[in-house]
Parts: C-alpha cells; sequence; structure tokens
C-alpha cells in the first residue's frame, strides 16, 4: 500500500482545539483561508459535510472509491436538491489503480425521440425554453451509477443508498448557503415542486426552509428504496419512470416509455493536454472540458507566476483566452454521435500556437470569432474521492439551471433538469436539436497525471466561472509523494 498523503482543499471536515483572533494567520489576497485537510487512508471531498461524511463511512467500512462516489452522490440529491438529484445528468472520471489507466463516463441525457426542431418551430419557438417540459431530456444518473457500480463497485444498490434514505426520511439540517438558494423555489408554481421543496409554514403558506431547519423528502425516500430493491431499472423500465411519463402527458412534454427503455450511458476515451510537465484530463464533447484545455494551451505561452494574481496582466490573460476558446466552444461543440467535432484539433498545441497571436497584453479582444481547427491539424454539485488503494474519481452532477426546469412528477420527489434546452434550432448548427442527441454540455469532471500516475483530482462548481477557475487553480484531492 502506498505512504503517500492525500490533501484535501476542498474540504474541511473536522476542527479541534481553539486559537484566539490575535493567534490566526493573516490571510493575503489571493490566498484561501482554511486550512489544508490532510489524510493517508482515503479523502471525500465535495460542497455537503453531510454527504461527505457519508463517503467516508463507506471507506471505513471497506467500500472503495466508486462506492463512496454514488453514497456521496445520492446523498448529495436529498441534502443539496437545489443543484442536483435524479432528475438530473452525471459526467465522472474513474482512475484504477490496478490497471493504471483513466476511463471516463458520459451520463448526460438524450433529448426526446419525439423532440424535432419542426415541432418548436411549428409552434413559434425561435428557441428552446429554460423551464418547463419542453427543456427536458432523459436524467442520466441513475444510469450513469449503475454504469460506475458495475464496473468498478463492490457494494449492493441497498448498501449505497440506505444512508440517504434515512436522511431523507428523518430529515437534515439546512446549511446556510443551500438556504440562500432554496428560496428560488418559493417562485415556482408546480404542484410538485412546491410540495416537494417546500415546508408548511401556517403564517406564509409554503416557504423554502430557512438555515437550520430539518428538511424532509419521504417521497425520494421511496424512490431511492425502489432503486435500492430493483436496481436501475426502476429509475427506466417500472413505477418511476411511469410516473414521469404520466407526468409529461398531462404538463405538454415530449418523452415517452420507449425514451427511457433506450436510455444508457456512454463509457467514453478522456482527452487531454500537457500543461507545465502534467497531463490534464477531460471528458470529451458534448460537455465543454476541452474548454479548460484549450485555455491552457494558451494560457502556456505566458509566465503567469511571473505575473501573479494580484497583477491586472494576468487576469487579462485568462479573460483573452477564455473568450478565444468560448468562441470556438459556441461553434463546434456538440454531439460527436450526430456531428463531427474536431477535438484532437481544438487541443492542438500548434492550433494554440496560432490562436494566441489574437492575444495582445495592451488591449482586449471585443469581436473574437471561432477559429479554424483545421489549422493545428449551469448550478452543479462536484465530488471526489480517493482511497487507501489510490482508486480516483472524478465526479459532477447537475440539474443545470438550481432547481432545473422547475417541475417534479407527483410523488417521486425529485425535480427535473433543463438540459434540452441547450440545443440550438438553427438546423445549421452542430448542436442542432435532434431525436435522441446529447445537447451541448457544461459539467466537466477533471484528473491530473504525471509519469502515468494520478497527482491530483479536481472540479469546480458553476457553468461559466468554473473554466476559469479549472484552468486557474487546480484544487481538491492532491495525492502527494
Amino acid at each position: 500500500m502506498s505512504s503517500r498523503t492525500l490533501v484535501g482543499l476542498v474540504v474541511v471536515l473536522g476542527m479541534s482545539g481553539s486559537i484566539s483572533w490575535a493567534e490566526r494567520p493573516v490571510i493575503r489576497a489571493g490566498q484561501a483561508g482554511r486550512s489544508v485537510t490532510l489524510a493517508q487512508q482515503g479523502m471525500v471531498a465535495t460542497s455537503h459535510p453531510l454527504a461527505a461524511q457519508i463517503g467516508l463511512d463507506v471507506l471505513r467500512r471497506g467500500g472503495n472509491a466508486v462506492d463512496a462516489a454514488i453514497a456521496t452522490s445520492a446523498a448529495l440529491g436529498v441534502l443539496e436538491p437545489t443543484n442536483c438529484g435524479i432528475g438530473g445528468d452525471l459526467y465522472a472520471l474513474v482512475w484504477d489503480a490496478r490497471t493504471k489507466k483513466l476511463y471516463g463516463l458520459n451520463a448526460s441525457g438524450r433529448a426526446p425521440l419525439r423532440a424535432t426542431r419542426a415541432y418548436f418551430l411549428e409552434r413559434g419557438y425561435k428557441q428552446i425554453p429554460t423551464t418547463g417540459p419542453l427543456s427536458w431530456s432523459v436524467p442520466g444518473c441513475v444510469d450513469g451509477w449503475d454504469q460506475l457500480r458495475r464496473r468498478f463497485g463492490s457494494w449492493s444498490w441497498r448498501e449505497l443508498l440506505e444512508p440517504s434514505i434515512a436522511y431523507a426520511e428523518k430529515g437534515a439540517p439546512v446549511p446556510e448557503v443551500i438556504a440562500g438558494y432554496w428560496r428560488s423555489a418559493e417562485r415556482m408554481r408546480d404542484p410538485g415542486m412546491r410540495t416537494t421543496f417546500l415546508i408548511e409554514d401556517g403564517l406564509w403558506g409554503r416557504r423554502a426552509p430557512r438555515t437550520g431547519e430539518i428538511f424532509r423528502n419521504p417521497d425520494l425516500a421511496r424512490s431511492y428504496r425502489l432503486i435500492a430493491e430493483q436496481g436501475r431499472d426502476a429509475f427506466y423500465k417500472g413505477d418511476i419512470a411511469r410516473r414521469l411519463v404520466e407526468f409529461a402527458e398531462q404538463v405538454g412534454g415530449l418523452w415517452t416509455l420507449k425514451d427511457f427503455e433506450d436510455y444508457q450511458s456512454e463509457w467514453v476515451e478522456p482527452v487531454s493536454t500537457t500543461y507545465r510537465g502534467y497531463e490534464v484530463w477531460q471528458i470529451p464533447p458534448p460537455g465543454q472540458g476541452i474548454t479548460v484545455l484549450q485555455m491552457l494551451n494558451l494560457l502556456e505561452h505566458f509566465d503567469l507566476a511571473r505575473l501573479g494574481p494580484n497583477s491586472a496582466d494576468y487576469w487579462h490573460l485568462f479573460i483573452e483566452a477564455k473568450k478565444l476558446a468560448f468562441a470556438d466552444r459556441a461553434r463546434y461543440y456538440a454531439d460527436p454521435q450526430f456531428s463531427r467535432v474536431p477535438v484532437q484539433e481544438l487541443i492542438s498545441k500548434p492550433y494554440a500556437a496560432h490562436r494566441v497571436k489574437k492575444i495582445d497584453l495592451r488591449k482586449a479582444q471585443v469581436d473574437v470569432p471561432p477559429g479554424d481547427p483545421r489549422l493545428g491539424g449551469a448550478e452543479t454539485v462536484y465530488l471526489c474521492v480517493v482511497d487507501k488503494d489510490r482508486h480516483c474519481v472524478s465526479l459532477i452532477q447537475s440539474n443545470y439551471s438550481g432547481f432545473g426546469s422547475g417541475l417534479a412528477a407527483p410523488g417521486t420527489g425529485f425535480g427535473i433538469q433543463n438540459r434540452g434546452c441547450l440545443f440550438a434550432l438553427d438546423e445549421k448548427h452542430p448542436n442542432r436539436l435532434e431525436p435522441g442527441k446529447r445537447p451541448f454540455h457544461t459539467i466537466i469532471p477533471a484528473l491530473v497525471t504525471q509519469k502515468g500516475q494520478p497527482v491530483f483530482v479536481f472540479g469546480v462548481m458553476g457553468v461559466i466561472c468554473s473554466l476559469k477557475v479549472r484552468s486557474r487553480c487546480w484544487s481538491t484531492c492532491w495525492i502527494s509523494a
């Protein structure tokens, strides 16, 4: 067993002792204000400490990194439903320490088979609505869990979901930040959403839970129990699928049972670039992960360490690199099963050397068209786990816009995502809507290796800002020598 130390830069699970304010170190601009967490036998990092604790308990009881990641992900659907749940999608990178190989999983949803551009255009839509039933794609989260569990996991569905079922039934206190996000549910009019996510208040009717209040979700506990007993088919072929399709028929959605029966996640080959001696890995399109790789290829041409994060030039370079990468993102990223996406060209060093000429330290770009890669040949939760054997999981899960589409099928306990709104209705665009197609996606787990070994697992929540943060600061679970 390796004696290397795990260094966590996201979640601090416990603290002992006390220190006066006068004794506290002064935190300089550009630095984090929390202590680094250190461990030897495993680590879980995510946005909610109770979810991280569930993952740690899995590791303590002999589960591996994938077991812990699934259990943590399920817990976040209970504890942080503002950003994720089984009505959403999932992407993951898994480092298998036995084979020393990195695997990628795309568990993003596909458009309903009845969803055509003609359907929307005939009804006067110029773009797909950002909320409501027409924004739906088939949720991929549960099948993603199943694919991970079957290939790498060692625990049963019941063992993985039991801690989350307990929180859903008995309740858990709502933290301050999540309580703030939760208030957006008060504006929603869908009865399923209001019954599921708002609590009774004799004075105000239904409202979002406040900081410290206990929130329970018995309907989600029921859905989780069905999955624990029947596996992924409970969601795609059983009672949950039937409830979702019946709800779609009631509210004007396009889902059919066949959309769910046909759904399957896809194992994909991760893609990478090098940055100053490290290999940085991402999931390929339709996700936007390669945007990070494009930005790193551009930034490698500059001495960022010399400039430092307090320099205007430093931030100017990040913004200009982001403009160039986003121009390509808007033009080229799409489902590669339906459109040719020039991935290797976009992330190549020669292409970056050509594009970097557009960056001028003296002025900002105001008109940034996409490049020609042939010259070079959303609200979210993130978690990562490393276990004692140094298996690594980088997993990101999302409803896209907070509570997603703003709709929940009665009795299911979860909101439904609105990823389908990211399709284009322009027939010439690579990301155009087509039946069974996956939309452009914003969630991007990542992992860094050096000399064939994982160095750290990282991710940042958020759609647009995450790309700049990822290219600027790799964080989360570092595996030190």
